[in-house]
């Protein structure tokens, strides 16, 4: 079974894909994260976790998901991470969580998929954020040729660089950067509500038209990025950048 969380859409492209590839049943988790739910899952195939990359590991909320999720059948777990450019040491900390889970690790395969981190990074425009998107497609088949062959993933050894993103970096990056108080929306908001429906976290209510940010973020930017009307900041540093949310279709 495919499990997925996706904030713009890289990792719901990828699971797909994944699925199709796999004839594999694939279920986004977005209500389990949403509303706080722990999932109870049964598969006979193995596992497959598809997630975009926060501060060179999974998500949190995702994690946290998965910890408190019930995993019948298979014990056997594949980790697919979305990524701008690399996944750190990531894959150490996806082996740590299947031993909590009584999961056999068997790899984690980065996908290299158009930037959408608007708050701190440059965002590719539609042209090649295409190329990049058709870029993965051979790595997602070799991924399904390994798991349907019940093969491990590549290894890939973690180097200092990698270490360092994923520990050290990777705390200060929620301490610090993962808050919503630099969101701003601009009179160009069209009142659809669709920050509000697509926050995992149901951090976003509206208030006469126009959202407002709570406490609980976790950076998907989701918010910024699908809207229609591109209303949405993030204080200076995502303006004059290109908005990139991976279409439906496109899965």
């Amino acid at each position: 079974m495919i499990l997925f969380f996706s904030g713009t859409g890289n990792s719901r492209y990828c699971a797909h894909m994944l699925a199709r590839l796999l004839d594999d049943e694939c279920r986004d988790v977005f209500h389990l994260i949403r509303e706080g739910i722990a999932g109870e899952f049964v598969s006979g195939k193995p596992w497959v976790f598809v997630a975009p990359t926060y501060g060179w590991q999974l998500p949190r909320v995702f994690e946290s998901m998965i910890r408190s999720s019930s995993f019948s059948g298979s014990r056997d777990a594949y980790f697919v991470m979305t990524c701008g450019e690399d996944i750190g040491n990531a894959s150490a900390y996806n082996r740590k969580l299947c031993q909590e889970k009584g999961l056999h690790d068997r790899g984690t395969l980065p996908v290299v998929m158009p930037e959408n981190y608007v708050a701190m990074f440059s965002v590719p425009g539609p042209e090649e954020a295409a190329q990049i998107v058709a870029a993965a497609r051979p790595t997602l088949e070799r991924g399904a040729a390994l798991i349907r062959a019940g093969q491990e993933f590549p290894h890939h050894k973690a180097g200092f660089v990698d270490k360092l993103k994923s520990g050290p970096v990777n705390t200060l990056f929620y301490r610090f950067l993962v808050k919503a108080k630099a969101f701003t929306v601009s009179d160009a908001c069209i009142s659809c509500g669709k920050c509000q429906k697509d926050c995992p976290l149901g951090n976003i209510r509206m208030e006469g038209g126009r959202p407002v940010w709570g406490k609980q973020c976790t950076h998907c930017m989701a918010c910024i990025c699908g809207c229609p009307a591109q209303a949405i900041e993030y204080g200076r540093a995502s303006r004059g950048k290109p908005r990139y949310q991976c279409p439906d279709e496109q899965a």
